[in-house]
């Protein structure tokens, strides 16, 4: 555009001092191309000024107007953060990050996290650029810990992140460098059911579905009822889930000191129900287990054994992910691959556990991890040492749809967990995607800009938590309070 400016104020100039001919001014100032019917001066005059008076202005005012239509919004270098709220429907706190140029980032907190993690961030980024996003990262990156208390970092990261792509007009997965597939492949998670042949169908209904991956709740809950199952369990009472805030219950006790143990009655029992599963859905399809319960290495190793037969896809969770040296204890005592990693944040947590090799496959979830860059961090560390990575996903369907983001350009990505596909609504949260999400076992990654996809208010309205306000004002987060560095 400029050549041609320059061209025409020539041309004006020489016309004033007579160097142009009559004949030469009956001459197009341009040669205007086959293809376009529109020439430079309708252009102009459509723009609302005339050729002369254009070419009478500065440069820069002539540029000015010539631009004037062109959308000046999400200019990436002017971005600042003015707001960041929050909306929670049940568990999961909608996160969104506003700016001065009208354009905002979506994240959430983590399934089952509190909004305050996220919150007390607000002071913190005000002001920042969104699109310096590790440089943000870099200053939050000591407020998350692991599980749900990652939940405020990892959800600031990944709101950032699809604020970043709708101001650069690209999607996500091409500022995590691009993709490595166009469609990531989805296992399913199934809920727990008593009944072995019912949990069985349960399961051939998800293939009947048309997911190709599958994960089964089999754990001690299960048969802890039945005699002669369990040793040592009457110290535990009712043996409760995640309601059981009690420092000294069962579920706060980590599973080395419960001192728990299965029986050879109790292996057979937890056995039947893989045992029925491959009979209704086969060999073919990977089979993962989860949520065995809280009991030491050495019964996690006598199970492992015993569902050998059943060719599982892995062995998820079997104790906390901090205990390296059992991890690995039980890794190399068996042929099962080992998993595990959802509650761990942040790369330099992954660390012992690949380099040691103490387990065969990481699972982080974006959520408590650190967001979406720390996810990919973790992927490409585990692969330096032949890991695989499968991702971990129980919360809303935007950080769902960011995770098939960052599983897409992650190169030794295996599997991302689905774990609403019994609710109904869940997909309604959302707009601008083609639905379902999921054809044939697998998401296609998204082309539109950022995530790829907005909130359907209406709906998110609808599911608010009692109590809540959709994405009310939070100026009481405005003000840093403390001094943060965390060294002299």
């Amino acid at each position: 555009m400029k050549k041609s400016i320059d061209h025409l104020q020539q041309r004006y100039q020489d016309e004033k001092i007579g160097k142009v001919s009559t004949s030469e001014r009956s001459q197009p100032l341009f040669e205007e191309p086959k293809n376009d019917r529109r020439s430079f001066f309708k252009k102009a005059a459509l723009g609302g000024i005339s050729l002369g008076g254009m070419l009478a202005l500065p440069m820069e005012e002539t540029l000015a107007h010539t631009t004037s239509k062109v959308n000046r919004l999400s200019n990436p270098s002017d971005l600042k953060i003015t707001d960041m709220r929050i909306a929670q429907y049940g568990n999961v706190p909608l996160l969104k990050i506003y700016t001065n140029q009208g354009i905002h980032g979506l994240g959430d907190v983590r399934d089952g996290a509190d909004k305050r993690y996220a919150l007390m961030l607000k002071s913190r980024i005000l002001g920042e650029n969104p699109c310096n996003i590790e440089k943000i990262f870099k200053s939050i990156e000591q407020f998350g810990w692991h599980g749900r208390q990652g939940g405020g970092v990892s959800g600031v990261e990944m709101a950032l992140w699809d604020l970043a792509g709708k101001a650069y007009g690209v999607p996500l997965y091409q500022l995590l460098g691009g993709k490595f597939r166009d469609k990531v492949r989805i296992y399913v998670d199934t809920p727990t059911v008593q009944d072995p042949d019912e949990f069985a169908n349960k399961m051939k209904e998800r293939v009947d579905m048309g997911y190709t991956m599958l994960k089964m709740d089999i754990g001690i809950g299960l048969i802890k009822d039945q005699k002669d199952t369990l040793t040592n369990k009457s110290p535990w009472g009712p043996m409760r889930g995640w309601s059981d805030k009690d420092v000294m219950s069962y579920t706060q006790t980590p599973h080395q000191f419960t001192h728990v143990q299965i029986t050879p009655k109790g292996l057979e029992k937890m056995v039947e129900y893989a045992a029925k599963a491959r009979e209704k859905v086969g060999f073919e399809i990977p089979l993962a287990i989860d949520h065995f319960g809280h009991m030491g290495y050495n019964e996690m190793i006598k199970l492992a054994n015993a569902f050998e037969p059943y060719n599982i896809a892995w062995l998820e969770d079997l104790i906390p992910w901090q205990n390296t040296e059992q991890w690995k204890r039980i890794t190399e005592a068996i042929s099962t691959p080992t998993l595990t990693g959802e509650d761990a944040y942040h790369k330099k947590n992954f660390k012992d556990l690949i380099e040691t090799r103490a387990v065969d496959l990481v699972h982080p979830d974006p959520g408590s991890a650190g967001g979406y860059l720390q996810t990919k961090k973790i992927g490409d560390y585990a692969e330096e040492f032949q890991i695989g990575m499968a991702l971990h996903h129980a919360a809303s369907p935007i950080t769902f749809m960011g995770t098939v983001h960052a599983a897409a350009a992650t190169y030794n990505f295996i599997g991302l967990e689905h774990h609403s596909v019994d609710n109904p609504w869940w997909e309604d949260l959302v707009t601008g995607i083609d639905k379902p999400f999921v054809k044939d076992g697998y998401v296609t990654v998204p082309e539109a800009p950022g995530i790829g996809l907005e909130l359907n208010e209406d709906e998110v309205k609808k599911r608010l938590r009692e109590g809540e306000k959709f994405f009310a004002p939070t100026d009481d987060w405005n003000e840093i309070r403390s001094w943060d560095r965390t060294w002299s």
